[in-house]
């Protein structure tokens, strides 16, 4: 009777605290709404995205593809954010292990002095030796193990989330950098020119001087034009030269000259299409690895509300001891134990009452924090996708502004030769008017690609690959 009721304890006991485990289980569940609204000014249904294309099918620039992929191999953000994963790869398998038995080994000799009482006078002194196994293990019944190796799984998926947002800043600062020198080549090219014209109506001026068509503060102002454009050519020269110091900076490469083509020759980039606001959750990195922060904390709750419950924990040890090795490997030196036992938090100063608090307040500021990375991220894909529509608008205008400053300009100088109502200050004005909309004509170009680039990074592209 008496081993029937202990028997019916036991499995009650075994039934509650499967029943309570059960109880206890709150899984992560995965954001799957966002704000349609998100992108200002678009309201869009089709879910094609440049985002999905690989960085290799988005930028058409054999150069600047090569220099992306040297960054992607020598940049050293990317590195420092592989040894990241390294750590957190090294925290998922240490979670791993925590399911399994501690066992260690124990080997020690004791020279003791024994009191009367201890030996009865036989012994004075004693030797002992002792060499055995430790054994313990802890059940997760309350699956407090596997919460937290699901908090550090969500870690590292973080930490290779934002590993892929670096990449896709990396390449679009590369690419940036990269559009950067080719205007500021072709303003080179525009100085040059420029120059090389002013030259020419120095030796011109000169000669209307001599001809009494003009006076010499005519020759004057030509020689000022032509010192003005010769002086802005450093200033590109310098912008150039630390633009390619930067670029070397970010390839993880010692500061040298960077091949690169020009804007004449560049390919089209690809048609844009942004899709829709929650294709952000799958594409951008930033965002994913803000969700997956958000996930690791949520299981840093169930870990912490476990911490209530009781731990069960199985001991054991086994080994030789005896006080010579003659006999210390016989049945008589042998020893073992084996024990269970149960731990039940009872007051602990309110620690696990606090630990609680704050991993829910955590939780609740990585939730805020995500909801913050999103609206960023709708920003910069509103500023983008409005930079580019613009800069393309301004690009048309001002290459029609281009082709009326030339005409007037061709105007202003017959003028000068054939009426005596125009001097050389009115053909100044217009050249200036020329090479000023010529530099902001390289400008407003450099703005288009520019947007496209953030535009694509932005959107969650550059992370992914051909392979």
């Amino acid at each position: 009777m008496k081993l029937q009721f202990i028997y019916r304890y036991i499995m009650f006991s075994l039934c509650a605290i499967v029943y309570t485990s059960c109880m206890t289980k709150r899984t992560y569940e995965k954001i799957t709404q966002v704000n349609a609204s998100l992108y200002r000014d678009v309201n869009l249904q089709d879910t094609a995205n440049t985002a999905l294309l690989p960085w290799q099918d988005f930028f058409g620039d054999k150069q600047l593809r090569n220099l992306i992929d040297t960054g992607l191999k020598n940049n050293l953000d990317l590195k420092i954010g592989l040894e990241r994963i390294s750590k957190a790869k090294a925290l998922v398998l240490q979670s791993k292990a925590a399911f399994l038995p501690d066992l260690s080994l124990n080997g020690q000799v004791a020279r003791s002095r024994m009191a009367f009482p201890q030996s009865f006078g036989f012994v004075d002194n004693a030797t002992t030796y002792e060499l055995g196994l430790k054994t313990s293990w802890e059940i997760d019944v309350w699956g407090k193990l596997k919460n937290s190796k699901k908090a550090i799984f969500f870690r590292l998926m973080q930490e290779e989330s934002t590993h892929r947002a670096v990449q896709t800043q990396l390449i679009a600062e590369i690419a940036d950098l990269y559009y950067q020198l080719l205007a500021l080549d072709e303003q080179v090219d525009i100085l040059n020119h420029t120059i090389a014209t002013r030259q020419e109506e120095v030796i011109a001026m000169k000669r209307l001087q001599e001809s009494s068509i003009v006076t010499g503060a005519a020759v004057a102002q030509s020689e000022a034009a032509l010192l003005d454009a010769q002086n802005m050519l450093p200033s590109v020269y310098r912008q150039i030269r630390m633009r390619e110091n930067a670029l070397n900076v970010l390839l993880g490469i010692s500061p040298r000259s960077v091949e690169r083509s020009s804007f004449t020759v560049q390919p089209s980039f690809p048609s844009v299409d942004i899709g829709v606001p929650l294709q952000l959750l799958q594409n951008r990195p930033d965002v994913m690895a803000a969700e997956f922060e958000i996930a690791s904390y949520f299981e840093n709750i169930n870990v912490a509300r476990k911490a209530f419950y009781p731990t069960l924990t199985i001991q054991a040890a086994s080994g030789f001891t005896n006080f010579g090795f003659s006999n210390w490997f016989t049945p008589s030196g042998f020893f073992a134990n084996v024990g269970g036992g149960l731990l039940q938090p009872v007051f602990s100063k309110r620690l696990n009452k606090t630990r609680l608090e704050l991993a829910k307040s955590d939780y609740r500021e990585k939730v805020l924090d995500f909801q913050k990375i999103l609206l960023l991220a709708g920003q910069e894909v509103s500023d983008a996708l409005y930079s580019y529509q613009s800069a393309s608008e301004q690009e048309t205008k001002r290459q029609n502004q281009l082709e009326k400053l030339q005409e007037a300009l061709g105007y202003t100088q017959k003028l000068l030769l054939y009426h005596s109502s125009t001097n050389y200050t009115d053909v100044l004005a217009s050249r200036q008017a020329l090479l000023s909309a010529q530099m902001q004509m390289s400008n407003e170009r450099l703005l288009k690609y520019q947007s496209l680039i953030y535009l694509y990074r932005s959107l969650g592209g550059g992370w992914r690959d051909r392979d």
